[in-house]
């Protein structure tokens, strides 16, 4: 009984990532990641292994020497928000879409101006990359995140895709 009200304690209480890009703040229920905020909105390192291995996930993606995280996710929202999040989560890592081809991928042409409200409802950035979504001509637009942070995420990832390795031997 015990395990599990540490457990209970522990699954709703964010803990921080300090990542070198943002601070990260990460909700667990269940174990799976609920929430990644942008921000110091918790002071508690991880403290269960579950949460160190999200955290050394976390870093590894920032510090650019992972390209997908293993964790369990748990997003909580509409139908169609789960579809694109869903949608954005098959970009490759160092690519972009538009709102239109996410729109056109989760079978709604027409619906760009809704997977953008979809993005910005994303509770889980980075690892739902709504980072990788771009505006119409490439264009940088929209991320709860600031376009700064949205810009150095994209810098990141094109400088370790593994297209840009392979064409650089």
């Amino acid at each position: 009984m015990d395990h599990l009200s540490s457990d209970t304690d522990t699954r709703t209480n964010p803990f921080l990532v300090d990542t070198a890009l943002t601070p990260l703040t990460v909700t667990v229920e269940d174990d799976a990641v609920s929430e990644i905020r942008f921000g110091r909105h918790a002071a508690r390192p991880p403290t269960t292994p579950f949460e160190h291995r999200i955290a050394d996930e976390l870093l590894e993606y920032c510090a650019g020497t992972r390209m997908t995280f293993t964790f369990r996710l748990a997003p909580t929202g509409t139908p169609f928000r789960r579809g694109v999040w869903e949608a954005l989560r098959q970009i490759p890592y160092g690519e972009t879409r538009t709102y239109g081809e996410i729109a056109v991928a989760v079978g709604k042409p027409g619906a760009a101006r809704a997977v953008g409200a979809a993005n910005h409802h994303n509770p889980i950035p980075v690892v739902i990359p709504c980072h990788r979504v771009v505006g119409s001509g490439g264009r940088l637009c929209g991320f709860g995140g600031g376009l700064d942070l949205k810009r150095r995420l994209l810098e990141l990832e094109a400088a370790h895709s593994p297209l840009r390795l392979t064409q650089a031997r």
